[in-house]
C-alpha cells in the first residue's frame, strides 16, 4: 500500500463537494503534469492511501482523509474540446492523460501548511520543500502515519 498526498482547488472539488457526489468519489481530472500522471498511472492502487489537500485558496491544508478507489484510465477531459483541460494532440487510441477516482474517507478538522510545517517528524515531505508545485506527491508511510495518528482529531 502506498500514501500520496493529492491536491485540489476548493473552487473546483472541495472535500464538502467530495462529501455529496455519489458514492463520495470524485475522478481526479485535469491533471496536466507528467510526473504526476505517471504517479496515478503507473503506481497508484486501489486502496491507496490519500490525503486530500486543499491548495490554491485562503487556507491551504489537509481537509481529509480518502483512498483511491478505481485504477488508473484516461482522463475524459483531454477529448473534449470545450474543456479547459482539451489536449488536440490526445487521441482515444493513444490518450495522453490519465485519472484516478479518489472516494472520501473522512472529512478532518483542516490541518494547514502551517501546521504541518512546525513538525521536525515532516521536514522532507515532499509538498513542504521549497519550489514543489506538484499536486499529487507520494508521502513516505512514517509522515502518512503521523499526520492521520497524530494530527488528525479523531
Amino acid at each position: 500500500m502506498r500514501y500520496w498526498l493529492m491536491k485540489s482547488e476548493p473552487a473546483d472539488v472541495s472535500i464538502d463537494d467530495l462529501a455529496t457526489m455519489p458514492n463520495q468519489s470524485v475522478a481526479w481530472y485535469g491533471v496536466r503534469n507528467y510526473q504526476a500522471r505517471n504517479f496515478m498511472r503507473n503506481q497508484m492502487l486501489v486502496g491507496d492511501g490519500v490525503l486530500f489537500y486543499h491548495s490554491n485558496c485562503k487556507e491551504p491544508g489537509i481537509a481529509g482523509i480518502a483512498r483511491v478507489s478505481a485504477p488508473a484510465y484516461p482522463d475524459a477531459t483531454q477529448f473534449d474540446p470545450n474543456s479547459k483541460y482539451f489536449d488536440p494532440k490526445a487521441t482515444q487510441e493513444q490518450p495522453r492523460w490519465f485519472n484516478v477516482d479518489v472516494q472520501l474517507v473522512k472529512k478532518i478538522a483542516l490541518i494547514s501548511i502551517a501546521e504541518l510545517r512546525s513538525h521536525p517528524e515532516l521536514a522532507n515531505m515532499r509538498t513542504l520543500q521549497k519550489g514543489n508545485r506538484l499536486s499529487i506527491t507520494p508521502l513516505d508511510p512514517a509522515e502518512w502515519d503521523f499526520i492521520t495518528t497524530r494530527l488528525v482529531q479523531k
